[in-house]
This record gives structure tokens, sequence and C-alpha cells, in this order.
């Protein structure tokens, strides 16, 4: 098999792979027997003139073979585009059965970290038991949908908690920074769960709220199949420890379950849950975090800025954008985050009496707007109170943002021009804004700190020089987004993946602090199921 890298191919050009792969190894398009795409790029930056491309890695076999193979080799053996394909080792899961006796592991929360932790232990034959605190999916989006048409707002099930996390009310974002083995196991979990297959080699893979649903339920069934139980409804409220390691966790504040491995994918919302470890003794620590407001544009107007007049092409998908910008006089930061390309904003609250926003769209981004988070960071330095000080800040301005707005789970919303002006009122708005139940016009700069407000002042115009207009006066913003990530980690060991001091727990995922969405934390759930299996061989 060969291996070709970096084969652009011009927007507009009517080739077929097959025949695109023949041109680069220079054989007839007939001794090609199958071409794989491993990875797919769009390359949109139009530098001295050239056309928006679509950069290939190909994976292709000749019909002849090796020979043929080792042929082409030669013939091109200045070219260090083309070469053998190298096989990357592969770690599988290890058949490790629950043995007589023994008790079966504690899967806690069911997000990505912890969904892919109990599909691990699952496959090994642990028969994982997973305690949701939320609602199945189904249940979940009733509920979700019902507050959004303006219904009761339920702190069990919600954006939030719930089966599949927060990432199955989000864009359903497949990229992560880490460069880990086991992206590939996640990406063939989710293919074989209905997910498209193009995201086994899409640059941006995503796959949508409406995909994830159906997705994470199948997931499910197939835990179950394997021999896993999953209750939904079932909080964990505490634990016992004996020794100082796990002996035991708490149901509902009533039902103990002895155990002792039980793994934490808690989310980073589960705030009732860090106190009650912390409470417990387990190892923590504040961190940095990022807040900030959500704000939308025209999808039209995001796809002219990044492709010009090839915008609205049908083989181009919808335009996505990245944004930061060093403030000197603030001495903070300010990016986009997790931008929402044809989607909505969407309340995202947790807890009862506070004003919580995120991005979310379908797997076709077709809403016809674009949003995306405008964040400044903020350190422990900027909240103090120990190691849940981060938690009381976000309430802090969730509730100021619940109150401003009218008490009612609607949104605090400003103009860009009204923001920088230092005004409040205007509704004539570029794009409707999408949060729904409701937003009311507000002055943002009541519900988020000082230090936020400045450095967003400074960064919109800068934002506006990189893309002209994204900082027009009428450009809305909605308040607040607060959990870009968790407000604090348990520490735990690099290695083992155990929390410091505590046997049998494990951390995992983004509510443990070790993962910054879907990818992330669901790889870091299936290593520490790796990393436990391993150990009790």
């Amino acid at each position: 098999m060969l291996r070709i890298t970096n084969a652009a191919v011009p927007l507009g050009t009517p080739s077929a792979i097959e025949d695109v792969a023949a041109k680069r190894l220079r054989v007839k398009a007939q001794d090609v027997a199958s071409v794989a795409i491993v990875r797919k790029t769009l390359d949109a930056r139009r530098y001295h003139g050239a056309p928006i491309q679509f950069v290939y890695q190909l994976d292709v076999a000749l019909k002849d073979g090796a020979k043929a193979e080792n042929n082409v080799l030669a013939h091109l053996r200045r070219d260090k585009n083309v070469a053998q394909r190298v096989e990357k080792p592969h770690e599988p899961v290890p058949d490790r059965p629950l043995a007589d006796g023994e008790r079966r592991p504690v899967v806690v929360g069911f997000g990505p970290a912890g969904m892919f932790a109990a599909l691990t232990l699952a496959r090994a034959g642990q028969c994982p038991l997973v305690l949701e605190r939320g609602q199945d999916v189904d249940t979940r989006h009733k509920d979700i949908e019902r507050f959004w048409s303006g219904g009761a707002f339920s702190p069990q099930s919600n954006v939030q908690f719930g089966e599949g996390g927060a990432g199955t009310f989000s864009d359903g974002k497949l990229t992560t920074r880490t460069n880990d083995p086991h992206i590939a196991d996640i990406l063939e979990a989710f293919i074989a769960a209905g997910a498209p297959e193009e995201i086994r080699y899409l640059h941006k893979p995503h796959i949508g709220t409406d995909l994830l649903r159906t997705i994470v339920k199948n997931i499910r069934k197939e835990i179950i199949r394997l021999g896993g139980e999953i209750r939904f409804g079932a909080q964990v409220t505490g634990i016992e420890l004996a020794g100082g390691a796990l002996a035991a966790v708490v149901v509902n504040g009533e039902e103990r379950i002895a155990c002792d491995t039980a793994f934490f994918g808690i989310g980073h919302s589960a705030r009732d849950t860090y106190a009650m470890l912390y409470e417990q003794g387990l190892q923590m620590e504040a961190k940095a975090f990022a807040i900030g407001v959500r704000i939308e544009h025209p999808q039209a107007f995001i796809d002219r800025a990044q492709y010009g007049a090839d915008a609205g092409d049908p083989r181009l998908p919808v335009a996505d954008y990245a944004l930061t910008f060093q403030d000197r006089a603030t001495g903070r930061g300010a990016y986009s985050f997790c931008m929402c390309p044809g989607g909505h904003v969407v309340a995202a609250a947790s807890e009862t009496g506070r004003v919580v926003t995120n991005g979310m769209s379908d797997y076709a981004r077709d809403s016809g707007v674009a949003n995306a988070a405008l964040l400044v960071q903020v350190t422990p330095d900027d909240f103090g109170a120990g190691v849940l000080g981060g938690i009381a800040f976000q309430r802090k301005y969730e509730a100021l943002a619940y109150e401003i707005a009218g008490r009612n789970y609607f949104a605090p919303v400003q103009s860009v021009g009204d923001f920088l002006a230092g005004k409040r009122g205007s509704t004539d708005f570029l794009v409707a804004p999408s949060y729904r139940p409701g937003v009311t016009p507000c002055d943002l700069h009541d519900c988020l700190p000082g230090i936020v407000t400045a450095t967003l002042a400074h960064a919109l115009p800068h934002f506006g020089k990189k893309i002209p207009g994204f900082d027009a006066p009428d450009v809305p913003m909605t308040g607040i987004e607060t959990r870009s990530s968790a407000a604090c980690r348990i520490v735990r060991d690099r290695t083992t993946f155990v929390a410091a001091k505590t046997p049998g727990i494990y951390p995992i995922g983004e509510g443990a602090g070790y993962a910054g969405g879907i990818m992330s934390a669901a790889v870091d759930g299936l290593k520490a199921a790796l990393a436990y299996l391993t150990s009790i061989k």
C-alpha cells in the first residue's frame, strides 16, 4: 500500500479521486485497485491568487501489488509525498472477564469520558455499572425543548446533565489538539454507532446534535449488549473510604453500592459532586478557565469573509473562524471558542436561578447563523477562595445574568455598538439572537467582571480588522458563557490515572480537568480504563 500526502485538488476540478491518485503516482487509472481517503483538508487561504483547494492524504493499492508499488517508489524516489504506508501500532482492549466474587467497576457520569471508559470496560468483559445523574437522551431532549420553549427548568436533566454529557447538545466537533492513536478507536466507535464515515478523514470532523442523540443511544445499547448496566437518575452523592481507598458509592443520598473501583467522569458542571469529593479529602486544585459572551453573525457573512467569490459553492462547507488577541492594557488574552457554523446559541444552565449560554448546531449546519464564544481567561488569582473559588466566581456572574435579564432564564443581549459605547437598549440587530427561551436588552458590563469586559472592548476592534464587519455596531452578543472548562482539577497520577492518595478512584475527562472537548474526553476515559485493566492482570 502506498501513502500519498499533499495531493492538492483545486475547487471545481471534476477528477475522481482514483484519477487524482493515478496522476500523482504516474500510473494508468486502470492500474489502481483501490483508494482510501486518509485525510481531507480545505485550503482556503487563496495566497498569490491561488484557488481554493482540497488537500488529500491517500492510501493507494495497485492491481499488480507489491511489485508495481516498488516500481512506483523507485521511479518517484525523490518525491517526499509518496511513500510506503507504515502501519501504526494498535493497543487492543485486553480480554479480562470479571472473575467470580470480583466487584464490577462503577462509572460515574455518561458523557464522552464515562461513555468510552464504560465501553472499553465492557469490551474487556468487566460488566461495568454506569451511574448517570441525568436522564436518557430521549427524555433529556424533551426536557430541554420544554425549557427552551419557556417551560420549567430541570436541574437534573438539561444541556449539562444526562446521557452523552454536554457534548450531545453542542456542535459535535470531533477535533482535538491531542495526537493520540486511540483517536481512531473513538472515531470507529462513533461510525459503528451511526456517525457518517467521513469523520475518519475530514480535518475538521463534526457530527451535530441531531446525529449525536442517536449515536450515544446506540453506544449505550452496545455497552448493555456486552454485559454492562446503565442507570439514569442515579446521582452519586457520596463515597465511602476504607483505609484511604474507595469502598462504596452512595446514590441519591440513600443507596449504598459497594465497589473498589470507580471512574468519575462527572463533567465540568457537577459542582455538588466537586464539593462532595473535596469534603471527602480528595486532592484538588483550582485552575484557570475563561468566561465571556456569544456573538452571532449571518453565516453568509462568515462564508464571504473566508471564501470570497466562491462563497455559496455547494462543494464548500460552511465557514468557521478562530480569532485570538493579546491585550497589552489588561495583560489578558481574548479568543473565539467553540465556533458553531450554521448553529444556535442555547440555554445551558445546570442550576436554578442562573443563566449560561453555549453553542449548538445540527449536522447540516444550516440555520443560516454563525455563533462563537468570545472569552477572556481568568485565573485563581482573580477569584481566590481556595480550590472551589472558581465555582463561586462562575455562580456569581451567572446569577447576575439571570437577575438583569428578568429572572425568567432569558439571557442578557447587547449590540457590539452599545457595548463599546457604554449604552444599552438597541434591538435592531444584524441577525436575530437565536437564544431560547428569549433575550432581554441589557448592559453586559452588569453581569461580567470588569477585567473581562475591558479586554473584550479592546479585542472586538482587533477582530474587526481580521474579519471586516465582525465588530459592526448592530452585531448581537448574548451573555454569559462560563463553562469553557472545569474550574478545578482532581489531582491524579499521570501513568495510572488513579486519584492522588485515593486508590480506586479514577478522575477522567473534562470534569476532572484533563480534557477539553468530546474527543479528548473520550480518549481520556478510554486510556484510564486501559490503565485499570492493565493493573488488574
